[in-house]
């Protein structure tokens, strides 16, 4: 049954590496009404702990897209946001929306040079500690859960499974959406230059704007307010 949600926009929230649905719901208040604020809950953490984690983009795309939509409603109005891996995810799920009648008012990336930017320094391949110590070095913070051996052998698999498929990305087709995209970064990012954000431009036929942050790569787990106000300020694509 699809559910009707008023007149109101989704913002839908594509989390990062490691990262589950929850990391958002703090943003339901900070919205304040503008949108409804909804997360892409991923297997292999969370509510679908005990499912096996996607290893590639744009099957977790695919494979998401029903529920996803069914989710959103008839004649939804959607804005997508994600963070580092989930700016990919929500680039495919982006055309795939578009390609199904959902009216997709703006992208919103941050975090992330563009889809057709390969990282050069990974993660992937990695084990034990050494693992760790480059994904604390890519994200530029420790997880508190891996400091507990419990915790960290629940938290691993998705981890590895979300490195791997984010630095073997490639993007499922080279046409450019005519969705406006808004590429945001912390302005200390080392991951993910400026120049690098700006590759988004590429990615839309449609309006480009880019806006920077005070922080590293991590820069919006502190800045959720700043972040949502820049996201209502931006373009969107008319009906």
């Amino acid at each position: 049954m699809s559910e009707q949600h008023g007149d109101r926009t989704t913002l839908l929230c594509v989390p990062f590496a490691g990262a589950g649905a929850s990391f958002f719901h703090p943003w339901r208040e900070l919205a304040a009404g503008r949108w409804r604020v909804t997360s892409v809950e991923l297997p292999g953490r969370e509510r679908r702990f005990l499912e096996e984690p996607y290893q590639n983009v744009v099957e977790a795309a695919k494979a998401e897209i029903d529920g996803i939509a069914r989710d959103l409603g008839e004649g939804a109005r959607t804005v997508l946001f994600g963070h580092s891996l989930g700016a990919v995810l929500a680039y495919e799920l982006a055309h795939l929306l578009t390609s199904r009648g959902v009216h997709v008012e703006r992208l919103v990336v941050s975090g992330s040079p563009g889809p057709w930017t390969q990282r050069e320094r990974r993660a992937a391949g990695l084990s034990g500690d050494e693992f760790l110590a480059r994904v604390e070095e890519f994200a530029g913070f420790r997880h508190e859960a891996l400091d507990h051996p419990e915790m960290r052998e629940l938290i691993l698999p998705a981890l590895h499974a979300d490195c791997t498929m984010h630095e073997a990305y490639v993007p499922s087709t080279d046409e450019p959406l005519s969705v406006p995209i808004c590429s945001l970064r912390g302005d200390r990012d080392g991951l993910v230059t400026a120049d690098e954000a700006r590759q988004w431009r590429d990615a839309t036929t449609g309006e480009f704007t880019y806006a920077e942050f005070p922080g590293d790569h991590m820069y919006l787990v502190d800045s959720g307010r700043e972040v949502l106000d820049v996201i209502e300020a931006q373009p969107t694509r008319g009906h």
